[in-house]
């Protein structure tokens, strides 16, 4: 997925309870932290007092105001260690995010467990609230016996070190994995594609990851059973104010809303790739090779721009090309991003940002390269980390993680359990909505395009195709990577299936298949960040889904009169008010509420993403006619 991916993962803690969406750096999801004795909550084996086995609302309060100074207190701290750690990479800050790491989760299970006591109470909504976020929201919650945290946070920062440290060796020289996605998007040699593509998946050391992911799940499932739920899919499920099923049937209906365009796509850049490599490469019908589509995970396309064209139309500029024309470096990128802020009415990022952010990638150390948005100490240390090229995506993921942070800024004035998203899809959808605004107009009103090369309506279909190939391609891809958890949670899946239940679902879902058969001890899903950092996906389908909703919406607001594709809200104080509104309400009221409070309307729907690609959609359907789509 490009933005969101490379956002994808609100990577900074947020300050709430629910570090899930919060960080996505940190293997062990801190929710939690150190124990002053005046807050401690009594384990369940103590004999309990009177006012314990009768609680009132108001010790229902005073249980809550005590968890969420202790959950303020150590996110910060936690926030500083895992900053150091994805910054510095060695042994020793890998030993501290263990035990940070062990310490939040021992804190978020024992917090959880003391919410037990008022599980049958009538209490009002914002406590009701405050104590399901203590229970669903731990993403890796390790039963409460004595070791079981450590055990956790070792696994998980092996797992999370393995990835961020692997490389491959190509003609003698070490290259990185952020340097490997460049090659996966510019290179045309499939054998070469094939070469690079297969030894990612070997350098993560695949068979002590599946180990330790099989290790992991087992301790979380045991750890969600304590906490009430039957595995660790009925918990990630249950944070969306509806029933784990009813949530689970509330994806494959968005899913189905979208399906059709992905099939067309499907087929097209299928046909495209034909043409390209001819039949041994690529046959005309089947499935797609996953390495040819321009991405280490074939989650988005956008570099198959040279090779997926649509007749005539092109979109008539190359913002790659613009930016470095125009002599952008990455501040300037970031600085751009926050210029598209401020146009709202928002205010500008502090000084410290600038000071305390990682923009560009260190020559001297090992970083962990995922772009990630932070937020230090739940008021104004706000940072980004991400190691910028001056390109179109990054240009576009800079504006998406600086949506984070000020989506983060936006609710720091809400108690420490409702400092989140209104859910987690909120956070991604928030700057991929403001990224879609990076149309020809915008480029105009920032000068990297001159108004008299704004491509007409004839280049409006190259430009629908540019923004298919990155978000229509994601789609299936961000509903399978967490159908495959769910089912590994569930023990549908168990661990000697877990590569070829992986591939599969990406049959099922993307009609995609791997360049080389796969070993008996690989594990391809472990070459995927948000896997080996236990970072939930769902987050990002649902973000799809909604920042299509969110520009519909705030092209009506700002009254524009064009096609969808072309509206930019650049500028618009209007719409940026309704957009801070929604922000600042946070966690604090069920999601419908704050989807309503900026497009008025309760529920999430993919239609607006068809709207969005009507053009391109009735071009697609045209040149397929006489193909054979579907895999």
């Amino acid at each position: 997925m490009k933005n969101w991916l490379n956002s994808a993962a609100v990577a900074a803690l947020i300050g709430t309870a629910s570090l899930a969406t919060a960080h996505a750096q940190t293997p062990p999801e801190p929710e939690a932290g150190t124990t002053p004795a005046d807050t401690t909550v009594q384990p369940e084996s103590m004999p309990m007092t009177e006012g314990q086995l009768n609680p009132t609302v108001e010790d229902a309060r005073t249980f809550l105001e005590a968890t969420e100074a202790e959950l303020a207190d150590y996110n910060e701290y936690a926030s500083r260690i895992y900053w150091i750690y994805s910054n510095f990479i060695t042994f020793d800050t890998e030993r501290l995010v263990e035990r940070v790491g062990a310490e939040g989760t021992e804190m978020a299970v024992r917090m959880a467990n003391g919410t037990a006591p008022f599980a049958g109470m009538d209490l009002p909504q914002d406590l009701r609230r405050k104590m399901t976020n203590l229970t669903a929201g731990i993403t890796l919650p390790a039963p409460s016996r004595p070791g079981a945290a450590a055990q956790m946070a070792e696994l998980t920062t092996r797992m999370s070190s393995a990835y961020s440290t692997g490389s491959i060796d190509i003609d003698g020289e070490e290259v990185t994995l952020d340097q490997l996605e460049v090659l996966m998007g510019t290179e045309r040699n499939p054998e070469f594609l094939s070469n690079i593509w297969n030894d990612w998946r070997a350098a993560i050391n695949p068979a002590q990851m599946s180990q330790d992911y099989a290790a992991m799940v087992e301790l979380a499932n045991e750890g969600a059973r304590e906490l009430g739920f039957s595995d660790l899919a009925e918990m990630w499920l249950s944070n969306y104010d509806m029933p784990a099923d009813e949530m689970e049937a509330e994806v494959e209906r968005l899913w189905g809303q979208v399906e059709p365009l992905y099939e067309q796509l499907h087929c097209y850049v299928r046909a495209e790739l034909n043409e390209e490599y001819g039949d041994e490469v690529q046959a005309e019908t089947g499935p797609i090779r996953a390495d040819l589509l321009g991405n280490m995970w074939a989650q988005g396309w956008g570099p198959l721009r040279d090779i997926v064209s649509v007749g005539d139309a092109e979109p008539g500029y190359d913002l790659t090309a613009l930016l470095v024309d125009n002599g952008y470096d990455a501040r300037q990128m970031v600085e751009t991003g926050e210029r598209f802020y401020t146009s709202l009415g928002l205010d500008p990022l502090p000084e410290t940002f600038w000071e305390r952010s990682l923009i560009t990638r260190p020559q001297d150390r090992d970083v962990v390269c995922h772009a990630s948005a932070w937020d230090i100490d739940s008021r104004d240390d706000i940072r980004i980390k991400m190691c910028t090229n001056v390109n179109a995506e990054d240009f576009r993921t800079v504006h998406h993680e600086l949506g984070h942070n000020y989506y983060q800024r936006a609710y720091q004035d809400q108690d420490t359990l409702f400092q989140n998203g209104a859910h987690d899809g909120f956070h991604e959808a928030i700057g991929d909505f403001v990224a879609l605004s990076v149309t020809p107009e915008y480029l105009v009103q920032i000068d990297l395009l001159d108004e008299a090369d704004v491509p007409g309506a004839e280049g409006d279909l190259g430009l629908l195709m540019d923004l298919a190939l990155d978000k229509i391609a994601f789609l299936p891809f961000a509903v399978m990577m967490d159908q495959w958890r769910w089912r590994v949670f569930r023990g549908e899946i168990t661990p000697e299936q877990y590569n070829s239940a992986w591939w599969d679902l990406r049959n099922q879902y993307q009609g995609i298949y791997p360049p080389v058969e796969r070993p008996a001890d690989a594990f391809d899903p472990g070459a995927k960040y948000h896997i080996a950092n236990n970072v939930p996906y769902l987050r990002y389908f649902l973000s799809y889904i909604l920042q299509f909703q969110f520009q519909q919406a705030a092209c009506e607001m700002a009254g524009w009169e064009g096609p969808l594709h072309r509206c930019t809200v650049y500028g618009n104080e209007e719409v940026g008010a309704r957009f801070n509104e929604m922000m600042e309400m946070g966690a604090s009221q069920p999601w419908p509420d704050a989807l309503e409070a900026f497009t008025g309307t309760r529920e999430m729907d993919g239609s607006a993403i068809i709207a969005y690609f009507q053009p391109l959609m009735s071009h697609l359907e045209e040149a397929n006619a006489d193909r054979s789509c579907g895999w």
